[in-house]
């Protein structure tokens, strides 16, 4: 799996404001893959130019052997026509996978959910659901832009642990603020900085903390100071 940014600029229109220039990166592997930096430097905007939801950029995003790309995000909605359980049993009908939907509701502690409209859970249960409904169906790279958000740590990092061994030979984008999180999650960070600084990205390597696998603190704290020292 790879995913290269080559030589991507772009600025929105009827605007005089570059928000990439010449942004060159590599993306390469299964796992967890941070996208991180301050708001408004861009990082929607670059992953939604991965999911080709977005247009009108010089350079080139090439990938291989990455087919399906799917791109979840904080807020999303589900439509109210059904129960949260019915939501999540259609995906299925289609795919098969009755037994990772059971294991996803399980992980995410969903059971008390099940027979609720979307619109009647907290904001941390909606994105739980919504984040399984996009496990649920066929990718090889999922996006996920502050799809864990308004989610307590311990249930995150559990979450986070459980798509981690359920889904090894997937590729993820985990777009999040939470500097200790992807220092300890991800693999590969992407510092993405302000159009005027140079380079305007910076590749860092995480902790890629797993499950029965022992923590390093100091590499952790290092990754965290080279995030702070890049960003």
């Amino acid at each position: 799996m790879l995913i290269e940014f080559k030589d991507i600029s772009f600025q929105y229109r009827d605007t005089d404001t570059c928000v990439f220039k010449d942004i060159t990166c590599q993306i390469s592997g299964p796992g967890f893959h941070s996208l991180f930096g301050p708001s408004g430097v861009g990082k929607t905007t670059l992953a939604k130019m991965l999911a080709r939801s977005v247009n009108g950029f010089s350079g080139e995003i090439m990938v291989q052997q990455i087919d399906n790309i799917l791109y979840s995000y904080n807020l999303e909605r589900i439509p109210g026509w059904a129960c949260v359980g019915e939501h999540l049993t259609e995906i299925t009908r289609a795919s098969g996978e009755e037994n990772r939907r059971d294991e996803l509701i399980k992980s995410f502690g969903l059971r008390g959910c099940l027979d609720s409209r979307f619109s009647r859970l907290s904001m941390g249960q909606q994105n739980r659901v919504n984040l399984a409904r996009y496990l649920l169906q066929e990718f090889d790279l999922l996006i996920m832009d502050e799809s864990l958000a308004n989610v307590d740590e311990i249930t995150k990092e559990k979450i986070i642990l459980k798509i981690k061994a359920m889904f090894p030979g997937k590729c993820f984008l985990y777009i999040s603020h939470n500097l200790a999180e992807v220092a300890k999650f991800c693999k590969q960070i992407l510092v993405l900085r302000d159009s005027a600084k140079t380079p305007q990205m910076i590749s860092i390597d995480g902790q890629n903390h797993m499950k029965g696998k022992p923590l390093d603190k100091k590499f952790l704290e290092r990754s965290m100071l080279e995030i702070v020292h890049a960003s």
